[in-house]
């Protein structure tokens, strides 16, 4: 695969799309944004066809990202309270097509809800895990852990403590690049896809990393050694929409 990336779409702050009509709606909640910088080479064959790693000065990232997922709704259904509100923690790569449009590439996605696993991985073919997994809040940190229960490696797991910090004023150029990411980069079927998404502007904290034992990269396909984090962020949340596949040709489906 030729690393050679097509002219990048501006990196904003804020969604430059609508989803006047969304096909999912959810809430991203207490989310801990862990990067590694990598050479694009050591991860371009991890992205799907028509897709290159998106860069930040010469690098691309390697992002470990656990949350707490809230009501998932279909249309503008209300969000499901018990199978849509679950913790989730995604190994994500970060991707530019052909387009130009930048999005993230999600190597896997560990839940603690088998259907809606189950959905994602039959329907969406996206690569959903079902894991045993917790959020505990303790005074001023936050405990994520996961152990994977199906299709496996079972028993691959993290345990990640941060503690958040205070708000960030104004985020960084770098800072931007690894959270404002207004789509997803999938394939579908043999097919390329692009899901867009809009939520307001992320409210970004500093954080410290207290621990973090995790098996979840590697398991991923991701063979570089990682070291310690370039960038430790924290965010209490924000409301998602997601729009409607794009085509290849960048066409919205009907």
């Amino acid at each position: 695969m030729s690393l050679t990336s097509p002219v990048p779409e501006p990196i904003t702050a804020d969604p430059t799309g609508s989803t006047d009509g969304p096909l999912l709606t959810q809430s991203w909640l207490d989310l801990t944004f862990l990067h590694w910088a990598v050479d694009p080479a050591d991860v371009a064959h991890l992205l799907p066809a028509g897709t290159v790693p998106d860069t930040f000065d010469g690098a691309t990232y390697v992002g470990l990202v656990p949350f707490r997922m809230h009501r998932v709704g279909w249309f503008r259904l209300p969000g499901v309270p018990y199978l849509g509100t679950f913790p989730e923690t995604n190994v994500r790569l970060y991707s530019v097509d052909s387009h130009g449009r930048r999005g993230v590439v999600f190597r896997s996605l560990d839940a603690s809800r088998l259907i809606p696993v189950a959905v994602a991985r039959t329907v969406f073919r996206m690569p959903y895990l079902w894991s045993r997994m917790a959020i505990r809040r303790n005074a001023d940190t936050l405990t994520y852990t996961s152990t994977r229960r199906w299709p496996g490696p079972r028993g691959t797991h993290s345990r990640i403590t941060v503690r958040p910090g205070e708000r960030i004023q104004q985020p960084s150029a770098l800072e931007h690049f690894l959270t404002a990411r207004w789509g997803m980069h999938n394939t579908f079927f043999g097919r390329q896809m692009y899901l867009p998404n809009t939520h307001p502007r992320w409210p970004l904290h500093r954080a410290e990393l207290i621990e973090c034992d995790e098996r979840l990269t590697g398991a991923a396909g991701i063979r570089t050694v990682l070291g310690e984090p370039v960038s430790v962020l924290y965010s209490p949340g924000v409301a998602v929409r997601f729009g409607r596949p794009a085509r290849p040709g960048g066409i919205p489906t009907p």
